[in-house]
């Protein structure tokens, strides 16, 4: 009498679940690479290096989404990934770049933007299943996003590369800006989530050409150009609280509510844009 033939399990790991994480070890090694690029005085090469990283963590959740390849472990390597690329690096580059001409006080700014990278990453995953988080639900993320933090505190490099005054570099002038940036990442202010917007269907062409506008521009003035997405991030700020507490108006729930959790992720631990 012949037996049924037993279904043998697959063995091995299927390589959709290696491909996101693959992305996001590779944007590591990008941010990481950009610390050496520091130590060398090679500061144009540095901040592509943090860019990089940045473009590679926008990608890894939609790659992650694509190839239905999301799981907790992605989740923590992408947390640890964002803390060094997006805290340890760029905090390591500015200090190299400016604030190492006050030692005490520039080791404190490059500090605290590191770690309150690391806090707001922490409480990010902290609150991945809480079901009740206001700003997701209308919209928004909770303060600054860690790849976006880490692009704002390195505006003055930016300024320096195509506006070269010596006050640009000064550490005065450095150290309070980046510890408002490292202020606005774990703030509770409501800022918009690229991932919740949504295009008219009379506008899509007029969309298209300006991130061909946009590629161009970062192609042929790089550094201007960051410096101009930079300054039109930090002013939409004020109209997404506005937005918020319209929204927040609307539902009949108060506008202000001071240490939201922050808002959790399509799949965990990977938020478009950043976290």
């Amino acid at each position: 009498m012949r037996r049924p033939l037993q279904r043998r399990s697959p063995r091995g790991l299927p390589l959709r679940a290696v491909a996101p994480n693959a992305v996001t070890a590779l944007a590591l090694c990008f941010g990481l690479t950009g610390i050496r690029f520091a130590i060398s005085a090679q500061w144009e090469t540095a901040v592509t290096m943090i860019m990089i990283a940045g473009v590679l963590d926008g990608l890894d959740g939609s790659v992650a989404r694509l190839v239905r390849g999301e799981s907790r472990f992605g989740a923590e390597l992408d947390s640890l990934s964002d803390a060094i690329s997006f805290g340890v690096s760029p905090a390591l580059i500015v200090y190299l770049w400016s604030l190492k001409d006050i030692p005490r006080l520039g080791w404190l700014v490059a500090l605290v933007f590191a770690v309150f990278c690391a806090l707001r990453l922490a409480r990010f995953n902290a609150n991945i299943d809480v079901t009740e988080q206001p700003h997701k639900s209308a919209g928004f993320l909770t303060g600054i996003p860690a790849p976006a933090g880490a692009g704002l505190a390195m505006l003055p490099i930016y300024l320096s590369f195509w506006n070269d005054q010596p006050l640009l570099r000064s550490p005065w002038l450095v150290a309070p800006w980046v510890a408002v940036i490292a202020m606005l990442m774990v703030s509770s202010i409501a800022t918009y989530s690229w991932s919740s917007l949504r295009l008219r269907n009379n506008i899509r062409f007029e969309a298209i050409a300006i991130v061909v506008l946009l590629g161009a521009a970062l192609i042929s003035a790089p550094w201007h150009t960051l410096t101009a997405v930079c300054i039109a991030y930090l002013g939409s700020m004020p109209f997404s609280v506005t937005a918020y507490r319209r929204v927040r108006r609307l539902r009949g729930t108060p506008a202000t509510e001071p240490q939201l959790p922050l808002p959790a992720p399509d799949e965990p631990g990977r938020e478009a844009g950043g976290r």
